[in-house]
């Protein structure tokens, strides 16, 4: 039987406690938005609607860390090590003074221990894979000492006719060059696929497992697609409702399960799904419902434990 080895039994088998992520929000953008590769970002992006609303650019990042932390207090009572996650937009798209700069200001904050940097395989290279080694071996920063590190790649699929349809920006051969090049670091890594964007067919998204078993990643998060109100993929899919994959809730949690018993043992899950406040959802796509991720989470592992 296949089981769900969540990313959050590797920090507790690492570091031996759970490690509570705090988004801040440093203004990054994106190389498909500023026009260097494009402009209007990914076609199903719209930011606001995947980060917290006590993390905004016009905030120093001390005090994101600080609202954050004591927002993470009261819905994680729990939770006592934290780390700090640049997750908007691509978070090493700028010169790498800037990035060090950036990153120094986090981890001078006394209770964060290191920081999980969200961003896009063609905004990093040997450079700035060194500064992010250099962090985790404590030889970049200052008298800082050794830090967690920990790098999300967005790649969203394996697919090149997909990449280029959604407006990525970059293809497949770029993801794999970038976590080749970040696992010769020895550094921790996951990347995020979406299943359900349009053009892909049932077996097309379960065929991506054997090629995320061939990348030497870390972790993984899986979001089904989420149309968002406003963006490019919300006219697309009303345009073109017959490329999508639909899921219902069942079907999802059955396709996820199944791609599970595909993946290498070794691979941690950090996410299967993902949650859009409701306000941004657009109408054209019918709702799971108020459903929350733990929830989700109690119907995949029940639906493994069936299939004893």
């Amino acid at each position: 039987m296949a089981e769900l080895n969540s990313f959050v039994e590797y920090f507790r088998k690492k570091y031996g406690a759970r490690l509570q992520k705090v988004v801040v929000d440093a203004g990054f953008t994106c190389p498909n938005r500023d026009g260097s590769k494009g402009v209007g970002g990914c076609s199903f992006c719209d930011n606001n609607a995947f980060h917290p609303n006590y993390c905004t650019p016009d905030k120093p990042l001390f005090q994101q860390i600080e609202e954050g932390i004591e927002f993470h207090m009261v819905r994680y009572r729990h939770a006592q090590r934290y780390i700090a996650y640049f997750q908007p937009y691509s978070n090493t798209y700028a010169p790498i003074e800037k990035l060090r700069e950036l990153y120094a200001t986090v981890l001078s904050h006394p209770l964060i221990e290191g920081i999980v940097v969200g961003t896009r395989p063609d905004c990093i290279d040997e450079e700035k894979l060194d500064l992010l080694a250099g962090i985790q071996e404590g030889t970049t920063i200052g008298e800082s000492g050794k830090k967690i590190v920990i790098v999300e790649y967005g790649i969203e699929s394996c697919y090149n006719q997909t990449l280029k349809r959604i407006n990525r920006g970059h293809d497949f051969e770029c993801a794999k060059r970038a976590v080749e090049l970040t696992a010769q670091r020895g550094l921790t890594q996951c990347a995020h696929f979406i299943f359900g964007l349009p053009g892909e067919s049932l077996s097309m998204m379960a065929e991506e497992a054997e090629i995320i078993n061939s990348l030497p990643l870390t972790a993984v998060k899986f979001h089904q697609l989420q149309i968002i109100r406003g963006t490019a993929m919300e006219q697309e899919f009303k345009a073109h409702r017959a490329d999508f994959h639909e899921f219902t809730l069942d079907s999802y949690i059955d396709f996820i399960a199944d791609f599970i018993s595909r993946l290498r043992p070794d691979i941690y899950i950090d996410r299967f799904a993902s949650e859009v406040p409701p306000r941004y959802l657009s109408p054209l796509q019918k709702s799971w419902g108020l459903i929350r991720y733990q929830e989700l989470l109690a119907m995949l592992r029940q639906r493994l434990s069936n299939r004893l």
